[in-house]
C-alpha cells in the first residue's frame, strides 16, 4: 500500500498531482512556435488513445494521487469526442481544466459547466489582428477575442497565454496588462521555448527581467503588487493596484520553477513525458492494451525525472541546440 501512495513522488521529493493529457495532435491553427511551417507527421489513428483508454489511464493516475487534470492538444476541442472525454473525466475526483486556442469554445460552454470546468486557458499572442494572423496563419483573431469575453461573461476563470517574441509582440506587454484593468482575467506572459521546428534561439526570447522592466517604467512602484503564488505554480503573479484582473510571467528559460514541479504529461499517442523538455518518452498505451499493469510504467517515468529541465540546469546548457531533441509543441500538448 505504501508503494501505491509513493509512485508519483520522484527522487527529489516532488509529488506529481497534476496530469496534462493531450487529446489530439490536430489543430485548427498553425502557430509558428508550436507547429513547424510544413506541419508534422501525424500519428496513425490506431496509435491515438481512445476515450476509454484516456479514462483508464487517468483513473490509474487519480488512484495514486493525481488531483488535477488539464486537457490540451493540438487543439483539444477539434476532437470529435471531446465532450464525451470531458464528461467521463468529470466523474473522477479531480479538478478538470482545459487549454484551448479559443476558436470554437463558444460551442462547449454548457459542456464545460456540466463537467465542472471552471478554469480555461486561451492562447492569444497579439492584440493586433494582422500580427495574430502572422503567427497563427489563420484569420480568427476577432472570434477568439470575442470568445474570451464570452467566457468571462459566463463566469469562467480565464487565463490568456501569450508567448512573447522579441521584435514581434514584445511591444504589446503593456497593452495586454491594460486588459486587466476592467476585465477579471489573468494575462500570462510565457518565455519562448525550444521545440522541434520552431526556430528557437535565445535572441528571440523576452525574459522575465525584460517584461518587468517595461512594467516598472510605466507604473508607479506603489501600484505594482507582487501576489502570493500558489503551491506548485509555474507562474510568478502580479497585479496593478485597482485592476480587476492580474498578470503573470512563466519564466521556464531564465528563471525555471523545477523545484516545485508536480506535472506529468500524457501525449495523444499514449507516451508519458516527465518534463516538457524531456528528450525521452515512455509508452503507456501498449501495456494498457496488452492488459498489463501501467503502474510500473508510471513509477519508472516519475523516478527517472531529473531535477532541472531534463538536466539543463544552466543557461549555457539550455542554449546548446543539441540539448533540444524534442517533439514539436503540438505533438507534446504543452
Amino acid at each position: 500500500m505504501e508503494n501505491q501512495t509513493n509512485i508519483l513522488t520522484d527522487t527529489f521529493g516532488r509529488e506529481h498531482t497534476y496530469l496534462r493529457i493531450s487529446l489530439t495532435e490536430r489543430c485548427n491553427l498553425r502557430c509558428t512556435y508550436c507547429m513547424p511551417a510544413d506541419g508534422i507527421l501525424l500519428s496513425p489513428k490506431s496509435h491515438i488513445m481512445t476515450y476509454e483508454e484516456i479514462y483508464s489511464i487517468a483513473k490509474e493516475f487519480v488512484a495514486h494521487g493525481v488531483t488535477k487534470i488539464r486537457l490540451t492538444g493540438g487543439e483539444p476541442l477539434v476532437r470529435k469526442d471531446a465532450s464525451l472525454i470531458m464528461e467521463k473525466l468529470a466523474t473522477l475526483p479531480v479538478e478538470l481544466a482545459i487549454t484551448t486556442n479559443g476558436v470554437i469554445v463558444d460551442r462547449f460552454i454548457e459542456t464545460f459547466k456540466k463537467c465542472g470546468i471552471k478554469t480555461i486557458n486561451v492562447s492569444l499572442d497579439s492584440l493586433d489582428a494582422n500580427k495574430n494572423y502572422s503567427i497563427t496563419r489563420r484569420d480568427y483573431f476577432t472570434k477568439v477575442y470575442n470568445n474570451i469575453l464570452l467566457l468571462i461573461k459566463e463566469g469562467f476563470q480565464v487565463k490568456v497565454n501569450c508567448v512573447l517574441m522579441k521584435d514581434f509582440n514584445d511591444t504589446e506587454i503593456l497593452d495586454f496588462i491594460a486588459l486587466t484593468k476592467h476585465q477579471s482575467l489573468q494575462i500570462r506572459f510565457i518565455e519562448f521555448m525550444p521545440f522541434d521546428g520552431n526556430k528557437w534561439n535565445m535572441e528571440k526570447l523576452v525574459s522575465l527581467e525584460e517584461i518587468l522592466k517595461q512594467v516598472y517604467a510605466h507604473y508607479e512602484p506603489s501600484s505594482f503588487i507582487r501576489l502570493q503564488d500558489k503551491p506548485n505554480d509555474t507562474a510568478k503573479n502580479y497585479q496593478i493596484k485597482g485592476h480587476k484582473g492580474t498578470f503573470a510571467v512563466i519564466s521556464s528559460v531564465t528563471n525555471p520553477f523545477c523545484d516545485s514541479c508536480n506535472r506529468i504529461r500524457l501525449t495523444a499517442n499514449g507516451q508519458l513525458k516527465n518534463c516538457l523538455f524531456s528528450t525521452t518518452e515512455s509508452d503507456i498505451l501498449t501495456p494498457l492494451r496488452e492488459g498489463k499493469s501501467i503502474a510500473t510504467v508510471i513509477e519508472k517515468v516519475v523516478f527517472s525525472k531529473k531535477r532541472t529541465r531534463n538536466g539543463m540546469d544552466t543557461l549555457e546548457k539550455f542554449k546548446d541546440p543539441n540539448s533540444h531533441n524534442n517533439r514539436s509543441m503540438i505533438a507534446i500538448g504543452g
